[in-house]
């Protein structure tokens, strides 16, 4: 069903018209079922409602006659909550995530952080990854640049950059957000430390059973030859 909006033209929604409240001087009238019955005054079309045991409901008030419809509103309006009930509990509330840094991070952190910027992707979250100055590291905000273009190209594939690096007072920051397409390597299981207990015990129990002969250097005695 289309929303009614303000008889002004706006885009404010306002309350859908039913039954007695309908004021128009004929209506278009469709059934149940969609099918057209004609222009008719609204009482009569309200009539024809109370005796299939429906409501008049108008669709399309804007149009010339209006447009009602024969419908069982009430069910109407808890099948339209269902729905939207069912959307709301599908849907990905997508929040913005920060990692922050510091023109003095080390290679490692920002891999760490590389990686923690890959997984909240994974999750469908946008990502502001900010690079914080302090004093005289003002002075020098290509470091900033360089590093988080240097992020920017390790998340090339998984990512694409929504807000290039921007500088904010103290902060340089740039917005990432999940590329399409990307799918997050899958995290190969580990084995078990029951089979990997299992794996060392077998190893033990097979050298035990069969025990590695030692080599013993033969001496001249033990060779039987004689000195001479």
């Amino acid at each position: 069903m289309p929303i009614n909006r303000d008889i002004r033209g706006n885009d404010r929604q306002r309350e859908i018209r039913v039954n007695e409240r309908i004021r128009a001087r004929e209506v278009r009238l469709i059934d149940e079922n969609g099918e057209m019955i004609g222009v008719m005054p609204p009482q009569r079309a309200l009539d024809i409602a109370r005796e299939r045991n429906l409501d008049l409901v108008e669709v399309s008030p804007n149009a010339i006659p209006p447009v009602c419809k024969l419908m069982d509103y009430g069910r109407y309006k808890y099948e339209q909550a269902k729905k939207e009930n069912e959307a709301r509990k599908h849907q990905k509330t997508v929040t913005l995530k920060e990692i922050r840094l510091s023109p003095r991070t080390d290679e490692h952190d920002v891999d760490v952080k590389t990686r923690k910027i890959q997984e909240f992707l994974a999750e469908g979250d946008r990502v502001r990854v900010s690079v914080k100055f302090r004093g005289a590291e003002m002075r020098h905000p290509d470091i900033g640049r360089k590093l988080l273009d240097g992020i920017a190209e390790v998340l090339k594939g998984s990512a694409i950059i929504e807000r290039s690096p921007t500088m904010e007072g103290k902060m340089m920051s740039m917005i990432v957000s999940r590329a399409p397409g990307w799918e997050p390597p899958k995290k190969q299981a580990s084995t078990p430390a029951s089979k990997k207990h299992q794996t060392t015990s077998e190893s033990t129990s097979d050298t035990a059973t069969n025990p590695i002969p030692t080599l013993v250097p033969e001496s001249s005695e033990a060779a039987g030859i004689p000195n001479q």
